[in-house]
């Protein structure tokens, strides 16, 4: 963090002298870290300004899985999702954020059974009877980021697999618990992680959350496998998305070698994930995008 003297200006921009705005709040951190903790950095702390904005694109996000929940159906094609998404983003002025993004084809992604994300929507993927799938939409909206995602089940699906898609659901609630200022990222890993083990599941390691909200993928990377007391410190001002990936069988995972973003449960069974864009509050959290 940059060294800044008492009456200089605050590095949040709010005009105010450092002194009374974030002074002791750098101090709080600053001890954390002589401790041996990981801190975030000042542009991992978003200002109000900032979420407002990230609050704005959210408004879309939201719209467009809302919009997807009310028109998907057993039979259409995930490549109809995708229309959906798009119309509905660019409608309200947003751009979905996956859409070229690092050379990605789609406006989102649509993850069907043993599919644990990136899934790439296709008009040869129908929705069949007994399928879940995830819908994970992103939204840029006057520079501003937001990401989330839903399952939907569709027909008749069996006890099993609904079970899988409920618990994954719980593990947000379960990881909300523990976001609150000067905890740490890996006490809300170690809640999610404990209750899918405790219901017989298991997560995925290699990917996970990540910070967001001036860009698509900021840091801190958001993993769901740590151990409490671990990972980076959570301060207000921080934005990032919880979306752990829980699988019904064994953790591992592999991509797609055709298409390079798909990743698979490496044992064939189904996997489940839900996400929401948080942001640490003074006295906890608050849900931006889900």
């Amino acid at each position: 963090m940059k060294k800044l003297g008492r009456n200089d200006l605050c590095w949040c921009k709010s005009g105010r002298k450092y002194k009374v705005c974030h002074m002791s709040f750098d101090e709080k951190i600053q001890q954390y870290e002589l401790e041996g903790h990981i801190v975030p950095d000042h542009d991992m702390i978003k200002t109000k300004e900032q979420i407002e904005g990230i609050k704005e694109s959210s408004k879309i996000n939201i719209a467009v899985l809302d919009y997807v929940a009310e028109h998907i159906r057993i039979g259409m094609s995930t490549e109809e999702i995708d229309r959906l998404v798009y119309e509905k983003t660019t409608q309200m002025g947003g751009i979905p954020a996956t859409l070229g993004y690092d050379g990605y084809p789609k406006s989102v992604c649509t993850s069907l059974n043993n599919q644990v994300c990136h899934g790439i929507p296709s008009k040869n993927d129908i929705l069949k009877d007994g399928d879940i799938v995830n819908v994970d939409a992103s939204t840029i909206y006057k520079g501003y980021f937001s990401d989330s995602s839903r399952m939907f089940m569709l027909g008749n699906v069996d006890t099993e697999t609904k079970r899988l898609v409920e618990t994954a659901h719980k593990c947000i609630d379960i990881g909300l618990e523990q976001v609150k200022p000067w905890n740490f990222l890996g006490d809300m890993a170690q809640a999610i992680n404990d209750y899918a083990k405790q219901n017989g599941y298991s997560i995925v390691r290699e990917v996970g959350g990540h910070g967001i909200g001036l860009e698509f993928h900021e840091e801190p990377f958001v993993s769901y496998v740590t151990a409490k007391g671990t990972e980076m410190l959570m301060v207000p001002g921080m934005v990032f998305t919880i979306e752990p990936m829980v699988n019904m069988g064994k953790q591992e995972i592999y991509i797609d070698d055709d298409n390079g973003w798909t990743v698979y449960t490496e044992d064939g069974l189904p996997s489940a994930q839900w996400e929401v864009t948080v942001a640490v509050t003074e006295s906890g959290y608050e849900v931006l995008t889900w």
